[in-house]
């Protein structure tokens, strides 16, 4: 009895301290009360909110209900990754495309749950106008990543890793997964924390819409 009254005392002090680290646009659960958001809050809009003129707006439902849209594109801060051969690939590179960067690690159960439906997603809309970039932040080499992409079945994504560890901290991500949605310029336009079915209709629907909108100034 001490050792299950513990382990549920240690349960909800991790939970604890997620609650109290996420950023305020981290939003609440769906159906939940909340405030407008500030631009202090990076002027995202809630998990089943609107997203003003985003290309997103109202495709946060379903399997997507907590995809944070946001009321306006996000500049991303420069990173660097290593691609599978050893180059150094940067966001820019992939400029004039829609970007779904996701970041994970080997150790992490959800990205492994995920990983799958990230290669179906790929499968499916890769191509000249979308891309998944999902880049691995474990230490120690490339080696995890690439057997945790064959154990996963994950044959359509390229391997991308940021052997510094950084890109996580840098992104101001706040839980493993987290899956960005870039605009063509590169700009942040939603961002998904934690797993998510992408290879349902709606993920499907939010990667179309954001390879439909027209680039600022665009007739």
């Amino acid at each position: 009895m001490f050792l299950v009254a513990g382990l549920l005392a240690a349960i909800a002090g991790f939970a604890t301290v997620y609650v109290s680290f996420a950023p305020s646009d981290n939003g609440p659960a769906e159906g939940s009360m909340a405030s407008a958001p500030s631009e202090s809050a990076g002027e995202a809009t809630i998990p089943g909110g609107g997203g003003g003129s985003s290309p997103l707006a109202g495709l946060n439902k379903g399997a997507m209900a907590a995809l944070l849209v946001r009321a306006k594109p996000l500049d991303v801060p420069a990173i660097e990754f290593v691609d599978g051969d050893g180059a150094t690939k940067s966001l820019a590179d992939f400029k004039g495309k829609v970007v779904l960067l996701n970041i994970w690690a080997s150790w992490c159960v959800p990205c492994r749950e995920e990983m799958p439906a990230l290669d179906k997603l790929e499968q499916a809309l890769g191509g000249k106008d979308f891309g998944v970039v999902a880049v691995n932040i474990d230490k120690g080499g490339p080696e995890k990543a690439k057997s945790f992409l064959a154990e996963t079945g994950a044959t359509h994504l390229p391997l991308y890793t940021d052997p510094t560890s950084k890109m996580f901290a840098v992104l101001k991500a706040v839980g493993m997964p987290t899956t960005l949605v870039l605009d063509r310029e590169g700009r942040e336009i939603g961002r998904l924390v934690g797993p998510a079915d992408w290879s349902s209709p709606e993920a499907k629907r939010v990667v179309e819409a954001a390879i439909a909108a027209k680039p600022e100034g665009a007739s």
